[in-house]
């Protein structure tokens, strides 16, 4: 069962992990379940390691809930906001991030086999843990081959997305320096809200023509956002 502090073996005056039955042992356990068998609380028992002085890690794995909310409040949290924490000191705080680094890389990179993405469904699966959490705007392209399977999630552009900072030959060089048949373009609102601006209209046209011209297809453009995702295929503004 998932550890909280109101089980009775958590909450005894400094009880750590240590004390627990093996079986019961959030590292133990993860070995014996795998990480999906695991609560939030215990996976981050896995990364804290141990509690402090006198206080179980599981203590301190809850407060961390408890402070920010949800795993995402504490992913998006900066180190000097994880310090302020009871138990989360520098070294904690930079165990943390580097977790939460290492998940948002790992979806970056294309899988051994290669994975079609055919779809706005497929598309938003790579790109949404890629780009939701930015605190700025970032511009960036699925590049895909003939069969449209993915050859790499490239970054084109990060700021305010000016038609001077995402010119079409910033994405279509790319493209041609990987071969790439087709590209599935997307960028983030950190506003949380998903919906198209006037400019995002504009852009999304002029590269889509941009692209017909040097027989590259632009297959859609995503924006994705806390509050949703748009496909502006599904918005009739790619043809």
């Amino acid at each position: 069962m998932p550890f909280t502090t109101s089980h009775r073996r958590t909450n005894g005056p400094g009880l750590t992990v240590r004390d627990l039955p093996a079986a019961e042992r959030p590292r133990e356990r993860l070995i014996a379940l795998g990480p999906e068998g695991l609560s939030e609380q215990e996976l981050l028992c896995c990364i804290l390691g141990r509690g402090i002085a006198g206080e179980s890690v599981l203590i301190t794995a809850q407060r961390l809930l408890r402070e920010f909310g949800s795993v995402r409040g504490i992913a998006e949290a900066s180190i000097e906001q994880l310090r302020t924490v009871r138990g989360i000191g520098s070294a904690k705080a930079v165990q943390l991030k580097a977790s939460v680094e290492l998940a948002r890389r790992a979806w970056k990179v294309p899988q051994t086999r290669p994975q079609a993405v055919e779809t706005a469904e497929a598309a938003e699966a790579i790109l949404r843990p890629a780009l939701v959490d930015k605190k700025k705007e970032h511009f960036v392209a699925l590049l895909l081959d003939s069969r449209h399977q993915l050859i790499r999630l490239e970054s084109i552009a990060v700021g305010s997305l000016s038609a001077s900072l995402v010119h079409p030959r910033e994405l279509f060089k790319e493209a041609i320096a990987a071969s790439a048949a087709a590209v599935i373009i997307a960028h983030n609102h950190p506003s949380g809200d998903p919906e198209p601006s006037a400019h995002d209209l504009v852009l999304t046209k002029r590269l889509a023509q941009a692209g017909r011209l040097l027989g590259i297809e632009v297959l859609d453009h995503l924006i994705v956002a806390s509050r949703g995702t748009v496909s502006l295929k599904a918005r009739g503004v790619i043809g």
